[in-house]
């Protein structure tokens, strides 16, 4: 466990919000589906648009190589990124997971996220 985040022992009035979505979730990659499930969590964080993380085991392993980029969020904890590699295309650090969220984020563990202007994220009630 990383323990409290800092960024909200900083800024408490923050806004940050994890909600359990049944909704399917899709991440494609051309016609390529890399990431499959009903059990996705929709994270709605300051001004930024929301963000779906799905559950790493949604997530085709064949297609994903981990990266040595990490990156920290006061809020959330430290990232570390993937790689995807499918039908001849390569998409670096297109992938990320806060592994050992900080504990105020604890859902987010074991879900990864993708950046939504690299892959195509759909989605159905």
């Amino acid at each position: 466990m990383a323990g409290p985040a800092p960024g909200f022992l900083k800024y408490p009035e923050y806004q940050l919000a994890i909600e359990p979505s049944a909704s399917h979730v899709r991440v494609l990659v051309g016609d390529t589906v890399i990431a499959d499930t009903r059990n996705a969590l929709l994270v709605s964080e300051g001004r930024h648009a929301p963000v779906w993380y799905l559950p790493m085991e949604s997530v085709d392993p064949a297609v994903i190589q981990a990266t040595d980029t990490s990156t920290h969020c006061p809020f959330k904890g430290d990232a570390s990124y993937w790689s995807i590699h499918t039908g001849g295309k390569a998409l670096p650090d297109v992938m990320w997971s806060y592994q050992t969220p900080f504990d105020e984020c604890l859902p987010l563990a074991g879900h990864a996220a993708f950046y939504a202007d690299q892959v195509t994220i759909e989605t159905d009630p």
